[in-house]
């Protein structure tokens, strides 16, 4: 089986939960075909370049993958008909990052900037 990385947008309207069920339902699809979801990272509600459907901000949702490329296809047509979901990006890559990936790692970095900042006012 082959490795993935599946980032999907869902629209800036849905609240935490709908967007945790659009990554349950993702995993189910995965897990219908005989593949795996090693892991779900929400990276929450953030700015977009450019709006995209009329929306200035969209949740990102990150999943990594371990799956034949049959159901990759079946997960991405899936998603391609699913309006909540404004863009979507899969990639094969040869192994997926241990622990947090980078985008976790900067929130972690700004946030600890925020409260070093915060100490010295």
């Amino acid at each position: 089986m082959a490795l993935y990385e599946h980032v999907f947008l869902a629209r800036q309207d849905l609240s935490q939960a709908q967007v945790d069920a659009l990554a349950a339902q993702a995993t189910e699809i995965v897990e219908a075909g005989n593949g795996k979801v090693v892991k779900t990272e929400t990276w929450g509600l953030k700015s977009l370049a450019y709006k995209i459907e009329r929306n200035r901000k969209a949740h990102f949702v990150l999943l990594n993958i371990d799956a034949p490329g049959s159901v990759i296809a079946e997960l991405e047509r899936q998603t391609r008909i699913n309006e909540d979901v404004i863009r979507y990006m899969t990639i094969r890559v040869d192994e997926h990052e241990d622990g947090p990936s980078v985008m976790m790692r900067k929130n972690e970095r700004e946030r600890k900037r925020r409260e070093t900042r915060e100490e010295r006012d």
